[in-house]
């Protein structure tokens, strides 16, 4: 009997009852909470069982309470939601785990059926879909940022206009300079206002520099992270590598995260000795393509060294003037302007973790990450280090070839 199946099968038969599934889409959040609680897999470290624990809460809680929620991009600046004891709910992780629950494709459609064009991003679709039949409840804010996805603009328009939501959009300049500093800067303490109206509470500016100088201790055990990731195993999996965004971006700076990264310092100091090839990913982790799950998750011929993505900023905060701090940190993020930021950031990592082989999976939809790979190719090829990209989706699983892509995914790892 397959209980996902058939869970699966109950929610799309009740798509016309919102409350239902909601009801369900909640219990199922909790089981999963629950089960990964109780029944803890021992190939699988500490830190990492927390970080699950603590991926799945946050998203049960934040849709548990849509009036102390905002909805947001992975870029977009929480420190300022978690200073204000504000939920994030990020497009990215639930459209993620709606693909968990195998009902993506029914959001999709309903998505594109109201008028989404299909080159959307899925993450984007999916979203919108679960909003068409309103099975998400509409939140108090809406933040996001110019940076990086062309889809976040056009995708938080339509969605605060749908529900009459109040939404901020930061716009990043491409490239550092005093003046853009200040300019996103002023932009910043527009979001702080904007946050007293609606949520009718005030921004303790005490509290937000606690948080960044809590972020600067997160990122600190990151840099310290990385000095032993080209020589351990730690990654089991490809969805933890994917849960690690929970906490290299949304929820970086809170009290739950930098306890998570130090006991992932520990675990990896720990861990046994690289065996087998390291893989590093650019951009996503395919976590639900079937070739993928086969080969890396739980292997001892390949090994997970990393993706890019989780650390696209590596540099400390301004706690004395935590605004222009987090103005300078979007700024600077290496997926923000120009590409050869991007590739200097991928030579850093690939120099410090020295992975066997990199694989780029272009997910559909994502023309930035698209449109880089022959740079990023060749940046491969200077160093010496072979180099893979596929086409797929990380959401829509009608959208990836198995067939193909196994065929060149074996290839690929049995020449290294």
């Amino acid at each position: 009997m397959d209980t996902v199946k058939i869970y699966t099968n109950i929610i799309k038969d009740n798509m016309d009852r919102p409350e239902k599934v909601n009801k369900l889409i909640n219990f199922g959040l909790t089981s999963a909470y629950y089960y990964v609680s109780f029944f803890k897999d021992k190939r699988i470290p500490r830190s990492l069982h927390y970080l699950n624990k603590y991926s799945i809460k946050s998203i049960k809680d934040s849709l548990a309470n849509p009036q102390n929620s905002a909805w947001v991009n992975l870029f977009a600046p929480s420190e300022f939601l978690i200073a204000m004891d504000i939920k994030p709910l990020f497009i990215e992780a639930y459209s993620s785990f709606m693909s968990g629950f195998f009902i993506e494709d029914y959001l999709i459609d309903t998505a594109e059926s109201r008028g989404m064009s299909n080159t959307l991003c899925s993450y984007h679709k999916t979203f919108i879909g679960a909003s068409e039949l309103n099975i998400l409840k509409k939140p108090k804010f809406m933040m996001t940022t110019s940076m990086i996805c062309d889809a976040n603009i056009p995708t938080f328009k339509y969605l605060s206009k749908k529900h009459g939501v109040p939404l901020y959009i930061i716009d990043i300049p491409y490239k550092y300079s005093k003046d853009a500093v200040v300019y996103v800067k002023k932009q910043l303490l527009e979001v702080a206002e904007k946050l007293e109206e609606v949520f009718n509470r005030k921004l303790d500016t005490d509290k937000l520099r606690e948080v960044v100088k809590t972020e600067n201790k997160t990122r600190a055990l990151m840099r310290e992270y990385l000095n032993y990731a080209g020589e351990k195993r730690s990654l089991p999996t490809m969805t933890f590598e994917m849960y690690m965004l929970f906490a290299s971006h949304v929820f970086i700076g809170s009290k739950e995260i930098l306890h998570f990264y130090e006991m992932l310092v520990e675990d990896i100091k720990r861990a046994p000795e690289k065996n087998g090839k390291s893989i590093f990913f650019i951009h996503l982790l395919p976590i639900f393509e079937k070739n993928f799950k086969d080969y890396f998750n739980f292997s001892d011929k390949f090994h997970i060294a990393g993706s890019d993505l989780n650390y696209d900023f590596l540099d400390e905060i301004d706690e004395n003037d935590p605004f222009k701090g987090i103005a300078e940190k979007l700024i600077l993020n290496s997926f923000n302007g120009e590409i050869n930021r991007k590739v200097a950031r991928i030579k850093e990592l690939i120099e410090k973790i020295k992975p066997d082989g990199i694989i780029q999976f272009c997910h559909l939809g994502c023309k930035q990450s698209m449109g880089g790979t022959f740079i990023i190719k060749n940046l491969a090829s200077e160093l010496g280090i072979p180099f893979l990209y596929l086409d797929g989706d990380c959401v829509d699983k009608r959208n990836n070839q198995e067939g193909q892509n196994r065929t060149r995914l074996e290839a690929f790892l049995e020449m290294l």
